[in-house]
């Protein structure tokens, strides 16, 4: 089937790339720019495993070519994704109108992009209003992709929630997804608002679960308690289960803050409003000071002239992203209190240098030991897997102080004291 998919996001590469490797064929329209421009030259848009590899493969096969963003679809094409970002809003009106201008064609528009509740219903009617264009359908499909692992998530997807009002349409929609819906139905069929509703609700209940945890392990700082200990024995009810429940020092990524924002902002715009997302957004922000708080404490709030090693600074591992990420807030509260950083990152170094450049008080480090070298504290911020072993007895020689701040509790507390360091949890 010839589709036709508008964007330059993650969603976009993922859809065009995955499409296209079940054989359809699709026309991936980016607007000009930098991602554009890493995707033509085949090199890496997005730090998402595999993703450039399949790109470059299906570019290759002939099923994947890349089109002009202001153009329009051919008179093969049979399907229009929008994979745009939360501001591109006009951009996916523009689209729409023009589509409603030509004569003679019976459209199917996807939404993919993470609009306001009731984006869909409006585009859906924008494409009515053209000439003999009663037929056309405009339907929401949230993305539920996660950054890391992405391709799996559009391959294996749990769920496909389908906002469609159109027989003729989900009956297509069903159709394009066949091959990634074969082992059971997963499709969840129900109106466009109350689809993109879904995505917003679902985001709101994993940030709760992860800003109550949280709170629960401030508190267990407070009355000597170990949130690890508490952690799995509140997952071990079935009722709630593991996921989304690891204390840390707080959530970043533009899909989560975009969402919940909305989420809030759909909320207020109701009169209805949340107290509890609030609390939520204010939690989340509060926590990506936790550790900052901490060493402020430990040298007695007296940090000028302290070299400070960190260890991630992606807001989830298996990303090049820093988008509202703990690393934001970290660097601005050192850098007030006049501490220097180095930073070790596998993938978003260049993230950094592209929003701080070269900032007198952070230096890019090329490995692991060469940030955390004469430092007076490490503190670990992104859980990569290449932090989960370090050599203690090797940092311990190399750095200034032995001070250890696990941001994801992802070591143990006794063994890492063991070896001489000062070590500070989230609630341990």
């Amino acid at each position: 089937m010839q589709i036709d998919l508008y964007g330059d996001t993650l969603p976009a590469l993922v859809t065009a790339a995955c499409m296209a490797a079940t054989g359809h064929d699709v026309v991936l329209r980016m607007p000009q720019g930098r991602i554009r421009q890493q995707v033509i030259a085949n090199k890496v848009a997005y730090s998402e495993p595999g993703l450039r590899r399949l790109i470059s493969n299906e570019h290759t096969e002939g099923r994947l070519v890349y089109g002009d963003f202001d153009g329009l679809p051919g008179a093969d094409s049979r399907a229009v994704f929008l994979a745009l970002d939360t501001d591109e809003a006009p951009q996916a009106n523009v689209i729409v109108e023009r589509l409603a201008a030509v004569d003679g064609r019976r459209w199917l528009v996807v939404n993919q992009s993470p609009f306001a509740v009731g984006s869909t219903e409006a585009l859906d009617k924008s494409l009515k209003s053209g000439i003999a264009h009663s037929q056309s359908a405009a339907v929401a499909l949230p993305d539920f992709l996660q950054e890391g692992t992405a391709l799996a998530g559009m391959q294996r997807p749990p769920q496909i929630i389908l906002g469609c009002n159109d027989g003729y349409a989900e009956l297509l929609v069903k159709e394009i997804f066949r091959p990634f819906n074969r082992d059971s139905d997963h499709f969840l069929v129900m109106t466009p608002r109350e689809a993109e509703f879904t995505k917003l609700a679902i985001t709101g209940m994993l940030v709760t679960r992860i800003s109550f945890m949280n709170d629960m392990a401030n508190l267990a700082d407070s009355l000597g308690i170990d949130v690890e200990n508490v952690r799995q024995g509140v997952a071990a009810d079935p009722r709630i289960g593991p996921t989304y429940l690891y204390p840390g020092v707080g959530f970043g990524g533009p899909g989560f803050s975009t969402n919940v924002i909305n989420l809030v902002d759909t909320l207020d715009a109701t009169g209805v409003g949340s107290t509890l997302l609030n609390q939520v957004i204010e939690i989340n922000e509060r926590q990506k000071e936790y550790l900052f708080r901490k060493l402020w404490q430990h040298y007695r709030t007296d940090l000028k002239g302290r070299t400070v090693a960190i260890w991630g600074a992606a807001f989830k591992p298996d990303t090049g992203r820093i988008d509202n990420a703990p690393i934001i807030r970290m660097l601005d509260a050192l850098w007030a209190q006049g501490a220097k950083v180095r930073v070790h990152d596998p993938e978003a170094l260049p993230a950094l240098l592209e929003r701080y450049g070269h900032h007198p008080g952070l230096h890019y480090a090329s490995h692991p030991y060469a940030a955390a070298e004469g430092a007076d504290a490490l503190i670990v911020l992104t859980q990569w897997r290449a932090y989960w072993s370090p050599d203690l007895d090797r940092l311990a020689a190399i750095m200034r102080q032995k001070v250890l701040l696990d941001g994801r509790n992802i070591y143990d507390p006794s063994y890492v004291r063991e070896h001489g360091f000062t070590y500070y949890g989230v609630g341990r």
